[in-house]
Order: C-alpha cells, then sequence, then structure tokens
C-alpha cells in the first residue's frame, strides 16, 4: 500500500493506494465518529463488493446501514439523491454517522452531496472502485448532480476523511470504464507533468492490459498531481481550473447526447481533442503536439472526436459551464505540452473552428 496525503491543514487526509484494502476495517474504523456507517453503492457493484467491505465493519461492532442505488449517469440526480436521505431518515442517521461512497465517480459525487447536505454536513469516506474515480473525482472533495441544463452543476465543496483506492476492483472494470479512466490519467500529463506524459507514451498498452505495477504507478502519479493542485487551491479560484481541460466541451457532449450515453471520460477524450486544436488554432500548439497526443489517446481506446451536435449547440451548452465568468466563456488551454493556462476572451470564431474539426468524422 502507498499513501499520499492531501495538506489542507486540520483537514488533511491520507489517499491509501493498494490491493485488498476494501476488506480491511482497520483502514477504516479509525475515521468513524460512531459505531455505525451507512454504505451507498449502485446494483452493479453492491454484487461485486458491498459485502466485502460490510462485513468486517460489523464483525468490529460497526452497525452497517446498506443503500442501493440505481447504475448510470442519467440516476446522478434529485430523486436518486433523495433515496440517500430517505433511507438515512429512516435509519435516524445523526451528524456523527459516516457515509462511505462505494462505487465509481457518480456514487461518489452523489454520496459526497448528500454528505454535505444531510443535518447540513456529515463526514464520509471516498472507496472507489473505477479508474477514473481512482485517479480524479474522489479526491479533492468536490461533489455534485446533474441538472438538464448542465453537468455537475448543483454541488458543494466537501472533503472526504479518507480515500481508499483498491486496485483489485479494476480487475472487474469493463475495458471501456478502463480506457474512460485513462482520459483522466493522460490529462495530468498534458497540464502540468510533461514526464509522466512521457511515461503514459511509453506504458499505455501495460495499463489497458491491467499490469498491477503500471496502474498503482499510474494512480499515485496522478493522485499526487491531484493532491498538489487542491492544497493549492481548494475551491477552484486558479490554479485547481486547470484540472478541466476538455471538460467544457466534454461537458456539452455529456449534456447535448443525453447522460449516460458517452462515459464521462469519452467526453472528455473529445474535448481534449478539441482543446488542443484550439491551442494549435492561436498558434501554442505545433502539428505534431496535436498529431501526438491524438495518437496517445487512439493508443488508450478513447475517441478523438465529439458527438455530431451543431457547432451553436455546443457553444450554447458550454455556456453553462462553471468556468464562465461575468457572462465570458473561458477555457482550459494548452500554450506548451506539459502546461496549462485558463484562457478568455477566445474569439468565438475559433471555438466554432476548432469544434468543426473535431466532429467532422464523429
Amino acid at each position: 500500500m502507498q499513501t499520499l496525503t492531501v495538506a489542507l491543514g486540520d483537514r488533511s487526509y491520507p489517499i491509501h493506494v493498494g490491493q485488498a484494502l476494501l476488506g480491511n476495517a482497520g483502514l477504516i474504523i479509525p475515521h468513524l465518529r460512531q459505531a455505525k456507517a451507512a454504505i451507498v453503492t449502485n446494483t452493479t457493484v453492491a454484487a461485486l463488493y458491498l459485502q466485502e467491505v460490510a462485513q468486517p465493519l460489523r464483525q468490529a461492532g460497526v452497525e452497517v446501514i446498506e443503500i442501493i442505488l440505481p447504475d448510470g449517469e442519467q440516476y446522478k440526480d434529485w430523486p436518486t439523491l433523495n433515496l440517500i436521505f430517505d433511507a438515512l431518515l429512516r435509519q435516524r442517521c445523526e451528524r456523527l454517522t459516516t457515509l462511505i461512497a462505494l462505487g465509481g465517480g457518480v456514487v461518489g459525487d452523489i454520496t459526497g452531496f448528500a454528505a454535505a447536505c444531510y443535518q447540513r454536513g456529515v463526514p464520509f469516506l471516498q472507496m472507489p472502485t473505477s479508474l477514473l474515480a481512482q485517479v480524479d473525482s474522489s479526491v479533492g472533495g468536490k461533489t455534485a448532480i446533474n441538472h438538464p441544463l448542465g453537468k455537475n452543476m448543483l454541488g458543494a465543496f466537501h472533503q472526504p476523511m479518507v480515500v481508499l483506492a483498491d486496485t483489485d476492483t479494476l480487475n472487474t472494470l469493463p475495458d471501456r470504464e478502463l480506457s474512460a479512466g485513462l482520459a483522466e490519467v493522460i490529462k495530468y500529463g498534458l497540464i502540468r507533468d510533461l514526464a509522466f506524459l512521457e511515461w503514459l507514451e511509453r506504458n499505455v498498452e501495460r495499463l489497458l492490459a491491467r499490469d498491477p505495477q503500471a496502474l498503482a504507478e499510474a494512480i499515485c502519479r496522478s493522485c499526487a498531481n491531484k493532491a498538489q493542485v487542491v492544497a493549492a487551491d481548494e475551491r477552484e479560484n486558479g490554479e485547481r481550473a486547470l484540472l478541466n481541460l476538455g471538460h467544457t466541451f466534454g461537458h456539452a457532449i455529456e449534456t447535448g447526447v443525453g447522460y449516460g450515453q458517452w462515459l464521462h471520460g469519452e467526453a472528455v477524450a473529445a474535448g481534449i481533442m478539441m482543446a488542443v486544436e484550439l491551442s494549435a488554432l492561436l498558434g501554442w500548439l505545433a502539428s505534431n503536439d496535436v498529431e501526438r497526443i491524438e495518437r496517445l489517446l487512439l493508443r488508450a481506446a478513447l475517441p478523438v472526436y465529439g458527438a455530431p451536435l451543431a457547432v451553436d449547440r455546443y457553444v450554447e451548452l458550454m455556456q453553462h459551464d462553471k468556468k464562465v465568468a461575468n457572462g465570458q466563456l473561458r477555457l482550459v488551454l494548452l500554450p506548451k505540452l506539459g502546461t496549462a493556462q485558463l484562457v478568455s476572451g477566445v474569439p468565438l470564431g475559433a471555438i466554432e473552428q476548432a469544434i468543426r474539426r473535431r466532429c467532422a468524422n464523429a
């Protein structure tokens, strides 16, 4: 097991990465404020891992409540959030009851938001079971649900007490979801860690083959990058916005085609290519840089063209992005590989041209 730390003063917390962590109650119990916890998961993950987490806790004397949600991005909404609240209220959960998010990014986001809201805030733990959640969404305290007009528009910053990333869970992850997680991994190399990007170019096939050492390395390096950014800018007032490379375009895809049609990482990959095209149009990246990034995403079995939405529909949806300030769209672009910048005032014509370039073969 390897341990990293998100340094937030008295709210700092560890990220444990390794094998056989789910059944290790000793990593969970020290973070519980009472001998009662609610595990929130979904139908798919529950069948695989719920009892592996619940039984050791029960054997240690913890009262465990099981909350099983439907599986899918389309259920990251108010009605599903209320299922969590209904269960917590029926079981008379208190402010000291800890919520445990056992699942991928949807489960982590909705559980964290429930924890932020219930009785004005209760503790929660992250036990991410997908690569995307292990390298990105479980770390940093962003919690949210979707709205029909925009992804993750309703949420709160609420940090977990601990993150337990059990790499064994990746053995049951479908190939498509493994690739989707790699989009977020590649993102870290593009925005702030050129050496990591070069490592990924050498090792992407090992990751797709689920080599345990390669996966652990990718997860730890991704989490180390994320932890540094979060420690410096917890509430996304500056540097943390750079973690959203490709997300403004990608969220437009997810919202435009309907939640759940594209996996989040797939939409981010296509969005990264739109951001890369725009960076090239502004004279920052060379054509060989664009081709290099495209090759890596293709090797990771990720899309490099977006959904065939109308260009004006993309722009309309992007206007709902959380980085919009004073009505002006701000985009994360790449002055060079390994460096990102938040840019406002990009000419609309250039944005539209970048979208067209990456929708032509959709």
